[in-house]
């Protein structure tokens, strides 16, 4: 018996190699084969299995520094200086729209027209002093839509709530908030353009609707109504509006006839000095295609 198994062996052995050689594949294939030697092993066989591979390391964000550049005493001094009057323009719009909810539009009216102020302030004065910044710039925007995106038109609703339908009033008070939502977003993202401004500016909308309440135009509620929308529209459009640098640099003579005409009837030269900014726009507009299409 010990004999025949011992011989069988031999011959499974003899068997096996011959088939190796006929393969020509490696022991190192992918699926090894055991063979038998004669006896058993100690321990049970185990494959080998392929090391783990580490777990990825994940850096931690660095911190954002909110003012750019060297960290002198007079450098936080002028950003917190400069932050501080976009918190006086928030802080002012949001009492215009208090005021306003008392039924003191006047005075909710002078607030906005602060806001104006502080708003141009805090950008001249973070190019004067070299602390411009992504962090003011997002300030300013945010500030922007509370105190020209909201109070503005809260104000004027409460100031023509009893001489229009309310739900008018109220349509046209929310198309001015999509529009300056809409405006701050575009110019947050788009080319900046030294000259001209994409639509009428936020800044420059919220002047008007506060100045209008301030000083009483003598027009009937609906043609006040249909003027809001048209300079909601125009804050989206693509028309190219002159910025104040560009606007104060006008030949002598042409602030001639304001002026005169201020000193004749104030409101309504108010109310023609803003419908010719508005159709300044379309016809720059024109005029440029004009130019373009001769170039072509």
């Amino acid at each position: 018996m010990r004999r025949g198994g011992n011989a069988a062996r031999q011959a499974l052995l003899v068997r096996v190699g011959r088939r190796g050689r006929d393969s020509g594949r490696a022991a190192t294939a992918t699926h090894p084969e055991v063979i038998y030697t004669g006896f058993e092993p100690s321990a049970p066989a185990r494959l080998a299995l392929p090391p783990a591979s580490p777990a990825p390391v994940v850096a931690e964000p660095e911190e954002v520094s909110l003012l750019p550049g060297e960290h002198t005493a007079r450098r936080r001094v002028s950003f917190a200086l400069v932050n501080g009057c976009t918190l006086a323009s928030l802080a002012l719009g949001m009492t215009a729209i208090m005021l306003a909810m008392h039924g003191d539009v006047r005075a909710a009216a002078a607030c906005l027209v602060a806001c104006v102020a502080f708003d141009g302030l805090d950008g001249a004065l973070a190019r004067k002093l070299g602390v411009s910044s992504p962090f003011g710039a997002q300030m300013d925007s945010l500030a922007d839509m509370c105190s020209f995106g909201l109070a503005a038109p809260v104000v004027v609703y409460a100031s023509l709530q009893h001489e229009v339908p309310r739900s008018v009033a109220a349509a046209a008070c929310v198309l001015v908030a999509g529009c300056a939502a809409i405006r701050l977003a575009r110019f947050n993202v788009s080319a900046k353009d030294g000259k001209f401004f994409s639509g009428v500016p936020t800044t420059m909308a919220a002047a008007v609707l506060a100045l209008a309440v301030l000083i009483g135009l003598p027009i009937p509620g609906l043609a006040l109504l249909a003027g809001v929308a048209v300079l909601a529209v125009a804050m989206v459009s693509s028309f190219p509006y002159a910025k104040l640098a560009r606007i104060i640099k006008l030949p002598p003579w042409l602030w001639l006839l304001p002026v005169v005409g201020v000193l004749v009837d104030p409101r309504l030269t108010f109310v023609a000095v803003v419908c010719g900014y508005l159709a300044s726009g379309p016809f720059l507009w024109v005029k440029h295609r004009r130019a373009a299409a001769n170039l072509a």
